[in-house]
């Protein structure tokens, strides 16, 4: 993978030293930062193939590759923009009125998805996807919630023809995940999600969710715990606290709700904490044994642990948001805060 970095790193430089202007500039940056077909998204995709042990190394590698690719194409545009610097671009006439350019940003929830990715790359997770449309054995029958079970109404979702449904969780992943690769697994599944939710300002009937597996010989709960502890200290706040609280999941034995302490109170009670002085952030648990032997992985062998969270939860945290239907309003009063 490193090589790879290298020899990528190489035909970048050389690809930006032979562009001219602002349209083989676009081309270059679709070519490599492209959300689809990019040459860096491929090179993210990869990294679930590298082996555990090399995975928190070539993720710090890949992500020098994107900081640099993206601050090369930045300076370039730049210098494009100075006198004398792109023949190809018209002369500036200064007699003319001026047009305030608003500069463009990724949302607020994209920043907040790509430092939760960097975060879990940089701990030597891989990052797995799946399909938003599935079927009830993935979204239900194989996470130990059989047709008939209570736990299906805190998920209602939305049907589509032949049997098919928009999934819940992310969970799916981690059983396809299980199914075609054997321990040890440690890997993170970011996507949309979808339930039959109110939309206020709390709920939403789409929303963007992360959950995450790990599972090898000796995995305890201390494991879990520990994990959890250093993303929320990465993402949120160095010296915040977590507190896990006994809670029941099909699909985890024993099965809890993690809070961390609040970051806008520091403990003291506020009105965003309901004067708790905690804020709930998601749910984990040790894999049920029921989901291990539904994916023909040996209970008695290995064991492993499960976690999940929203993305809005965190974007709400760290930028102070009470509402998250702004997420969803495209209102560039709004958006025209985060800069990126």
């Amino acid at each position: 993978m490193q090589e790879r970095v290298r020899d990528l790193r190489r035909d970048f430089d050389a690809a930006l030293a032979a562009a001219r202007d602002a349209s083989s500039l676009a081309a270059l940056r679709t070519r490599w930062l492209g959300r689809k077909d990019g040459l860096l998204t491929a090179l993210l995709r990869d990294l679930r193939d590298v082996a555990p042990a090399e995975r928190a190394v070539a993720g710090r590698v890949v992500n020098e590759l994107k900081q640099h690719v993206e601050g090369s194409l930045e300076a370039a545009a730049g210098a494009l923009l100075r006198p004398g610097a792109a023949p190809s671009l018209p002369a500036l006439e200064a007699s003319l009125p001026g047009r305030r350019r608003q500069p463009g940003a990724p949302h607020p929830l994209a920043q907040v998805r790509a430092r939760i990715e960097e975060t879990f790359l940089e701990m030597g997770f891989a990052l797995g996807e799946g399909p938003e449309i599935e079927t009830d054995h993935y979204n239900f029958t194989a996470l130990n919630i059989p047709p008939h079970h209570p736990a299906r109404d805190a998920q209602d979702t939305f049907y589509v023809e032949g049997g098919l449904l928009l999934r819940t969780h992310t969970s799916p992943v981690q059983i396809r995940t299980m199914e075609r690769q054997k321990p040890p697994i440690k890997m993170v599944a970011i996507g949309k999600v979808f339930r039959r939710d109110p939309f206020d300002a709390t709920h939403a009937p789409m929303f963007h969710q992360v959950e995450g597996l790990v599972v090898d010989e000796g995995i305890a709960f201390s494991h879990l715990k520990g994990t959890l502890e250093r993303f929320c200290r990465k993402v949120l706040r160095e010296d915040v606290r977590l507190r896990l609280r006994p809670s029941y999941f099909p699909f985890v034995e024993p099965g809890a709700e993690y809070d961390v302490s609040c970051v806008f109170c520091d403990q003291g009670g506020c009105g965003r904490c309901k004067g708790s002085g905690w804020i709930e952030l998601g749910g984990t648990g040790m894999v049920h044994p029921a989901v291990f032997e539904g994916v023909g992985i040996d209970p008695e062998r290995y064991t492993g642990f499960a976690f999940g969270l929203g993305i809005e939860r965190i974007a709400m945290l760290t930028l102070g948001i009470d509402d998250i239907r702004l997420f969803f309003e495209n209102d560039h009063r709004f958006l025209g805060q985060f800069p990126g």
